[in-house]
């Protein structure tokens, strides 16, 4: 039996993409929290929290994009030619978010709220678009003979713009984690103060799209609720509710600095553990499978001998990044 290489290069890109959200998911978080901190140290502080790893995390992005067009062309352009105007917006945001994270703190004091204020809308626009690009996949593209006949506005629908609302909550969830696990005193107990009508709030995102999907999609529901697939699948909401508790719990005992960020990581890993679920096997919903749309065996094989050398030099960069700076990070600390 040979080697499944659509299958591995399908995993890759999966796995590119769960490291972008939980890599870049809680450094956009923190520009979406910043309407909510008023005081000029604390955002000092929040950015400098990530200050040091926030660029390198955006490198998955990158090995994900690059995977797609290498790997599955056909999705490729198929998801340009559909979603290139969230996906331009997208860039557009990462990029003004960039150069406001450095122009920050070079900018004299009266120009500083400028910047903040790029800051902010930045992350908020990036994550909307990421929302909507994830909401429009899930709702499927019309493809004909392998061409995408569809308006290049069909993402401007309900359930599009509504997961774009709910990832900018999710990523506003793992911000405040990553908060919570890397400061102390006042700036940590105002994220703890966040952390439950949070929760709260990607608990009821959550379970709108749980329902919202299978209602509009009869093979998602036939997928989700046949047996013996109900039992197999039990576990994701089983742990979306573990880890939305543990959330909960942690922002009224004001305690157990780490788990927030790491029950935040858990429930949205499972939340689109459970969008992966209900697509499975098309890589562009509902009719085009990753077989379908890969490239000829020769050049995923090709491609394949330098994604293993690279992913690893990816993974050791990123653990000694974080390595390096762990700990908690006070007003006294500073990257700039």
């Amino acid at each position: 039996m040979g080697i499944d290489l659509p299958l591995i290069w399908f995993l890759i890109i999966i796995f590119s993409t769960m490291m972008y959200i939980v890599m870049d998911g809680f450094d956009l978080g923190i520009g979406i929290l910043y309407p909510a901190i008023k005081e000029q140290s604390d955002r000092d502080l929040m950015m400098n929290s990530v200050a040091p790893v926030w660029d390198g995390n955006e490198t998955w992005l990158v090995l994900g994009g690059a995977g797609l067009f290498g790997a599955f062309p056909l999705a490729y352009a198929i998801v340009l030619d559909a979603l290139a105007i969230p996906l331009t917006i997208m860039l557009l945001g990462l990029i003004f978010r960039g150069v406001a994270f450095e122009f920050r703190f070079k900018a004299i004091p009266r120009h500083q709220h400028l910047w903040d204020r790029a800051f902010m809308a930045g992350s908020i626009l990036a994550t909307f678009m990421q929302g909507i690009v994830v909401g429009a996949v899930i709702a499927g593209f019309p493809v004909e003979n392998r061409v995408y006949i569809g308006s290049h506005f069909d993402w401007l629908a309900p359930f599009p713009l509504f997961c774009g609302i709910g990832l900018v909550i999710a990523y506003a969830l793992l911000g405040c984690g990553w908060l919570v696990m890397k400061t102390e005193g006042h700036l940590q107990q105002q994220m703890y103060r966040v952390l439950h009508p949070l929760t709260l709030l990607m608990l009821a995102i959550i379970a709108i799209i749980s329902i919202w999907t299978p209602l509009a999609h009869s093979t998602i529901a036939e997928r989700w609720f046949s047996l013996p697939n109900l039992f197999f699948f039990m576990p994701v909401p089983l742990l979306v509710l573990w880890s939305s508790w543990q959330l909960l719990k942690k922002s009224n005992q004001n305690s157990g600095h780490y788990t927030p960020f790491l029950a935040a990581l858990l429930l949205i890993f499972m939340g689109f553990t459970g969008l992966g679920i209900s697509i499975w096997p098309n890589i562009i919903p509902p009719s085009i499978s990753y077989e379908e749309a890969a490239s000829p065996p020769q050049s995923l094989g090709f491609m394949l001998v330098g994604a293993l050398f690279i992913i690893p030099i990816i993974l050791t960069y990123t653990f000694w990044s974080y390595y390096v700076f762990r700990g908690k990070i006070t007003h006294e600390q500073g990257y700039h």
